[in-house]
């Protein structure tokens, strides 16, 4: 089975997201994990927006890229050009692939401000997500 994992600095947002859509849309086909160069607290914006779109986050948690240290993934998905520019050290990978998306918990403003700029990136992410998933998939499909 193929692995991915979803990199951007806190895995508090848009990797936890991109988590999200990937296991929902790929089915079983891929393993999927998301982490950030420093972990930081599941954003509460994130599990609301996405469970709008169904997707249940209640049982993510906010991993570190040294958690998965030594190990390798077909795909490195970074979702923020911090992420995009570090050098990682004892992950390997063999495509990495790189979405410039904006980081939601830099929002400010009322409650319900927030929460669209939330709802955009949310959108912005399925998008880029699908997109993955649909190249993915199709170089993958065995013909018989």
């Amino acid at each position: 089975m193929k692995r991915v994992l979803v990199l951007c600095t806190g895995n508090s947002c848009r990797s936890q997201m991109a988590e999200g859509y990937l296991r929902f849309y790929a089915g079983g086909k891929l393993d999927i994990q998301s982490a950030g160069l420093n972990a930081q607290h599941l954003n509460p914006y994130t599990v609301r927006v996405m469970e709008e779109d169904n997707i249940d986050m209640s049982e993510h948690t906010a991993k570190s890229i040294a958690d998965f240290h030594n190990q390798y993934f077909d795909y490195l998905i970074t979702v923020c050009d911090e992420a995009a520019e570090s050098t990682l050290q004892g992950v390997n990978y063999a495509e990495k692939i790189h979405f410039s998306i904006p980081d939601p918990a830099k929002a400010s403003g009322s409650e319900e401000e927030i929460e669209l700029v939330f709802l955009q990136v949310r959108e912005t992410v399925k998008r880029y997500m699908l997109k993955f998933l649909g190249k993915t998939l199709a170089e993958n499909v065995e013909v018989a």
